[in-house]
């Protein structure tokens, strides 16, 4: 063993002795030369200077210095400074003046700082209390590179902790609880002062790195899920697109079932609408399938609306064939001039109905049906309310379809006809009331005239004939259509005397004036003839021979006609 300090070799370790000086870090010997974490001497040049100064950090090793000792002195070994008595290490322990509370002028470890030995009983193996040996004692400071953070309360919710003990230093403290709000603060990189790492700690990988992994995973999995539902979506679409422009359409085989089924077509329905309609009541299989059947058949645009009888899951091409046969069609078509009573039969036929079932719900529930609030006046003095608005049209009349529907379907028709004329402002401008005066002349144009080309002529028989200055029928318009109205029936034979002498407010011949109501349905060429009649002074008309008619102007002309027309059914009979 060579002079303290200045021999060859490994020193005797004495951790326990603090006349040898810092016990170093993690309880090894600390003095001057030698290293604190393997114990060898690392000398500057010049040999080993104790109580010199600092040394100077050798290759690989942490700068390190030598606690100075200075008479009546006790300096902190990081900072050079001293401190003041009671002041604290950071570590827990407090200097009082050194490792032993010195007086003032004392020198805290020895009388002499050249002479290592001298004045100290205690070096080298005498008798000396153990600072750090007792449970109670604070571990020896470590270098700030080993450093940990001061251990934790024990967590009593977890129990006592058998795998740390406060007496081994050299053994890790267990880190305090975590709060589970607080932010990791070492997740992408190993805190300080720890050597063994994460990995270390966590069976060779790290928590975070678990984390990301799994993560990562995730991610890699939505990832695909997005890509394989992206193809699938293409492939799709696509798919759908060939279908569309290049694929057959879904269509039913062969001419149907034998379950028959009913179907309305609305007015002015085209082939993609028809389709639905179809395609709802379960006739064809799909729309595409029908337009393109329709577009191919040299008739196809020729079906009209109104009820059909078909079957159910027919080919397209077969319902359009079946369309276009008339005995497919289940309308109940309204012929131009027909009075409300021949209708009511009509849809009694159709809907299999006891007779008279249709005129009682019209009768009795004419308020609900739809007519304009104009037609409403004086509806209780008409013979029928609903006269003059079943308009002549062609309507769907299948199985099990109420009357009511039915005749709302008419008056709904003639509504929308009429709205497309200014009833009111002509009807003021012809002298008339109002617009149902205008629908009157209209019916009585369409029951007295015999052709199209008649109508106007005949509306201007009426508008002079209701003149104030008519003293040739004293404004009567002497209509023999509206005594046969009147009498339900068409007769063309009418005694004078009876004709003449029934009261009653739809005969023309008895009173002055226009009847109280329509006479029947006019179509819209009878109507237009009554919004615009000639303007020529016609008072009379006779048809000689049953085809066309003849207007004059004057009674002697018109007697003269009807003369030939009497002369014609004599040679007849």
């Amino acid at each position: 063993m060579t002079e303290y300090g200045r021999g060859q070799g490994s020193e005797p370790w004495y951790p326990e002795d603090p006349s040898h000086g810092d016990v170093g870090w993690g309880g090894q010997q600390g003095h001057p030369g030698q290293s604190p974490q393997t114990g060898q001497q690392q000398y500057p040049q010049g040999g080993p200077q104790y109580g010199a100064g600092p040394l100077e950090p050798q290759s690989g090793h942490p700068q390190e210095y030598v606690q100075q000792q200075h008479a009546g002195q006790g300096y902190d070994q990081w900072t050079g400074q001293q401190p003041a008595p009671g002041h604290s290490d950071g570590y827990g322990q407090q200097y009082q003046g050194g490792w032993e509370a010195a007086q003032p002028g004392q020198i805290p470890y020895g009388t002499d700082p050249t002479a290592p030995y001298a004045g100290h009983p205690e070096a080298y193996g005498a008798e000396h209390p153990d600072y750090y040996g007792t449970p109670e004692a604070y571990p020896p400071p470590r270098p700030p590179a080993h450093r940990t953070a001061a251990p934790a309360p024990p967590d009593e919710s977890a129990g006592d902790r058998e795998d740390w003990d406060p007496a081994r230093p050299d053994r890790e403290a267990p880190a305090a609880p975590r709060r589970a709000d607080a932010p990791d603060e070492y997740d992408d990189e190993e805190p300080p002062g720890r050597s063994g790492g994460r990995e270390d700690r966590r069976g060779g990988r790290s928590g975070k790195e678990g984390k990301r992994k799994r993560r990562n995973g995730c991610a890699c999995l939505l990832v695909t899920a997005v890509f394989v539902g992206g193809i699938g979506a293409v492939g799709y679409f696509g798919y759908q697109f060939y279908q569309d422009r290049y694929g057959a359409p879904e269509d039913f085989a062969g001419a149907g079932t034998d379950e028959n089924v009913s179907v309305d077509i609305p007015k002015g329905a085209i082939g993609s609408l028809i389709g639905q309609k179809l395609k709802e009541a379960g006739v064809i299989k799909s729309v595409d399938a029908f337009t393109q059947a329709q577009n191919r058949h040299p008739q196809g645009k020729s079906i009209q609306d109104g009820a059909y009888i078909l079957r159910k899951q027919m080919s397209a091409a077969s319902a359009v064939e079946l369309m276009l046969d008339p005995k497919s069609r289940n309308n109940l078509i309204i012929a131009e001039g027909r009075r409300n009573i021949w209708v009511y039969e009509q849809i009694d036929k159709r809907l299999d109905l006891p007779e008279g079932t249709t005129k009682d719900i019209a009768l009795t529930e004419w308020k609900s049906l739809g007519l304009p609030e104009w037609a409403t006046n004086g509806a209780a003095s008409r013979k029928d309310p609903l006269e003059g608005f079943l308009y002549p049209s062609s309507y769907p009349v299948s199985e099990g379809t109420e009357p009511a529907e039915v005749l709302k379907k008419m008056i709904s028709r003639a509504k929308s006809q009429y709205a497309a004329h200014d009833l009111d402002g002509k009807a003021r401008e012809l002298g008339l009331k109002g617009p149902l005066e205008l629908i009157t002349v209209a019916s009585l144009v369409q029951a007295e005239g015999r052709t199209h080309d008649d109508f106007k002529k005949m509306a201007a028989v009426v508008y002079n004939r209701l003149k104030p200055d008519n003293t040739v029928t004293n404004q009567k318009i002497e209509f023999d259509s509206t005594y046969n109205y009147l009498k339900n029936q068409s007769k063309l034979d009418i005694s004078i005397k009876e004709i003449r002498n029934l009261d009653h407010p739809y005969n023309t011949y008895f009173y002055k004036g226009l009847p109280p109501g329509p006479i029947g349905n006019p179509g819209e060429d009878a109507l237009s003839a009554a919004l615009e009649p000639d303007d020529g002074g016609w008072m009379f008309f006779v048809s000689v021979d049953g085809k066309t008619t003849t207007f004059t102007d004057n009674l002697t002309d018109h007697n003269k006609l009807v003369e030939e027309f009497n002369a014609g059914r004599t040679k007849g009979d």
